[in-house]
């Protein structure tokens, strides 16, 4: 198990990944610290000092990736058979640099970042994951928008022969996600590449995803093949298949609550909990926009409880 020490800025590197042995002496996480020098920080990625981050083992193996099947564990079970390399893009729509781009070229000329976010779920329970990638709003700028360009789409790979899920009809495939572009261009959303300090796994979206941590998991569209610029709202799997329940903005709110439940506390998978309690773990609260105030400019005068 390891802890996250709370920082001001975005970015973070491993040597702010601690052990939890040394989290709980308070004498050595502070000396650890000033022996690393830690400068660089990661701001608002958490809300409070010393967050437990989701072990490894958990991350990796409790998912919802439907192109694999619904249960949590089939993600890990079957995604082996996904092959990720070689990998291209599509980018179309309105923007000056149209084109398949392999993703090593696509994303080569942004710089690597390491962040450590909260991931929450519609289905109210949540993690804390350390990602690699890049800043989405770098490689836009590389594929240069027009100024019709107000919103970009998302694309998953259709391969139902290695995504066993594709071959139901439980979702209109391939799954579609969307952002405005000041969401998409926001210093918070990554293209992640990588988590834990180590290539993306298939189940959690290898080789590229989305990241955007102040929003539902499921907007964090996984496995992408397609990007697309456009003037319009596009639809999205979630907000076709179920408008009732879900909107387009899917923004962390704990004050509107799924038709289903409420989306006030959340059950944090972190590994304080183990064997047959962790299911029912104690809860906690859910902070709006998932603690990421620093987004809340985005949608001055807007009714997030009908834009939800």
């Amino acid at each position: 198990m390891t802890v996250i020490k709370h920082f001001n800025k975005y970015d973070a590197t491993e040597n702010q990944v601690t052990l939890a042995e040394t989290f709980y002496s308070r004498r050595a996480l502070l000396k650890g610290a000033l022996a690393t020098g830690l400068t660089a920080s990661i701001g608002q990625s958490v809300a409070k000092e010393d967050e437990l981050v989701t072990p490894k083992e958990l991350a990796f193996s409790y998912n919802n990736f439907y192109e694999f099947g619904f249960d949590k564990e089939d993600p890990a079970k079957y995604a082996d058979q996904l092959v990720t390399d070689p990998w291209a893009v599509e980018v179309s729509g309105a923007c000056e640099q149209p084109g398949k781009f392999d993703l090593a070229d696509m994303i080569a000329k942004a710089q690597t970042v390491e962040r450590i976010y909260r991931l929450r779920c519609v289905e109210a329970w949540s993690m804390v994951v350390p990602w690699q990638g890049v800043q989405l709003a770098d490689v836009i700028k590389a594929l240069k928008p027009t100024s019709d360009a107000k919103y970009v789409s998302f694309e998953t790979l259709y391969r139902p022969d290695q995504m066993p899920g594709q071959r139901t009809g439980s979702l209109d495939w391939p799954y579609r996600e969307g952002l405005r572009i000041d969401e998409a261009t926001h210093p918070l959303t990554l293209l992640a590449t990588g988590a834990y300090g180590q290539d993306l796994p298939n189940q959690m979206g290898a080789p590229i995803r989305l990241v955007v941590p102040w929003k539902y998991g499921f907007k964090s569209i996984k496995s992408i093949v397609k990007i697309h610029f456009t003037e319009n709202m596009p639809e999205t799997t979630w907000n076709q298949s179920a408008p009732n329940e879900y909107g387009f903005f899917a923004n962390v709110n704990p004050e509107v609550d799924h038709p289903r439940w409420s989306q006030a506390t959340e059950r944090r998978i972190d590994g304080s909990a183990t064997g047959f309690s962790a299911l029912f773990q104690s809860r906690i609260p859910t902070l709006p926009f998932n603690g990421y105030t620093e987004v809340a400019e985005l949608y001055r005068g807007m009714d997030l409880r009908k834009n939800y």
